[in-house]
């Protein structure tokens, strides 16, 4: 008789066929368990749309675009055209990007400089200022404004100490209300925003490529812009971007030590909205901070995002 239809063989196929039919049910049973799961994801996604981001997010932003499309007699390009035919508006979009440029691109520089010095010359405190810098990015920005007139100011302690030094008649220091302090005021907040990206991008950096430039002869210079700068640039770029990205919405520190003469695109929404009560200009305007900010935050995403592969590859 054939080994086939022994009673061994068909217990072994009752256990194979129980097994796969155990298989089965648990695929089944984990396949049903991954579409409670994706569903689940769904409805919270759709909560968290319609009772947070909704209210909170979504419906002002909706508002705000309608009101600058809004006219006297419903859906226009009024308000657009009163915001850009407006002969002081050139001047407010230059001025904003004339500060933005000087304040973000000096900010930047300061924070790469602050940065290199914290990670490659390190000196005795220099992890308590690592840690200050990490705090100081938690203060209003206003604060740094009020700090440097209680310095620099008419009555502030450095132009009576320098009044009183050298016997003079006024005080000498005359350049916090207007582009100059606003300028100071700027760099000095924005730069820790610059120097935590660029230690974490230093963090990443193989110092062994750093040991070779050095051991073949070249120069610190070399070594900088040969070596580190291409290998740290995304954590530099996404630093710098971000910086340019708080500055360009900076508004404590124009309204502290911004003068009359000093007029950028917050302050004159703000004034828009406030003082000459025109809500659809100032709406307009507000469309296209914010069209710049989101632009400036979509390449800090794609940068940063490049920084994360890049620290993924490195690994």
């Amino acid at each position: 008789m054939s080994s086939l239809s022994s009673p061994e063989a068909s217990a072994s196929l009752t256990a194979s066929a129980a097994a796969d039919a155990r298989r089965s049910a648990s695929a089944a049973s984990h396949e049903a368990a991954v579409k409670r799961r994706r569903r689940a994801a769904q409805w919270h996604l759709l909560f968290i749309a319609v009772f947070v981001l909704g209210p909170l997010v979504i419906y002002p932003l909706v508002r705000l675009v309608a009101l600058s499309l809004s006219g006297p007699h419903g859906i226009g390009l009024q308000a657009c055209a009163a915001f850009f035919g407006n002969p002081e508006t050139r001047g407010v979009i230059g001025t904003t990007l004339w500060i933005l440029f000087a304040s973000a691109g000096l900010a930047s520089l300061l924070g790469v400089a602050l940065a290199s010095l914290l990670f490659f010359k390190p000196f005795p405190g220099a992890r308590m200022v690592t840690r200050f810098l990490e705090l100081f990015v938690a203060f209003p920005s206003f604060l740094v404004a009020f700090t440097l007139i209680f310095l620099y100011g008419s009555q502030g302690s450095v132009s009576i100490g320098l009044q009183r030094l050298f016997h003079l008649q006024a005080p000498q220091l005359d350049f916090l209300f207007g582009v100059g302090g606003v300028i100071l005021a700027e760099v000095v907040f924005y730069a820790p925003f610059v120097v935590r990206p660029t230690l974490a991008s230093f963090a990443t950096l193989d110092m062994r490529l750093v040991e070779a430039a050095r051991s073949l002869g070249a120069s610190g210079s070399m070594v900088a812009f040969k070596v580190i700068l291409p290998l740290a640039w995304p954590g530099i770029a996404a630093g710098t971007i971000l910086c340019f990205l708080l500055t360009l919405n900076e508004f404590g520190i124009l309204l502290v030590l911004g003068s009359a003469h000093l007029i950028t695109l917050p302050v004159a929404i703000y004034s828009s909205a406030t003082v000459d009560l025109d809500l659809p200009t100032a709406a307009a305007g507000a469309v296209v901070m914010l069209i710049m900010s989101l632009s400036l935050y979509a390449l800090y995403r794609q940068v940063n995002r490049r920084k994360v592969k890049g620290a993924g590859h490195g690994r």
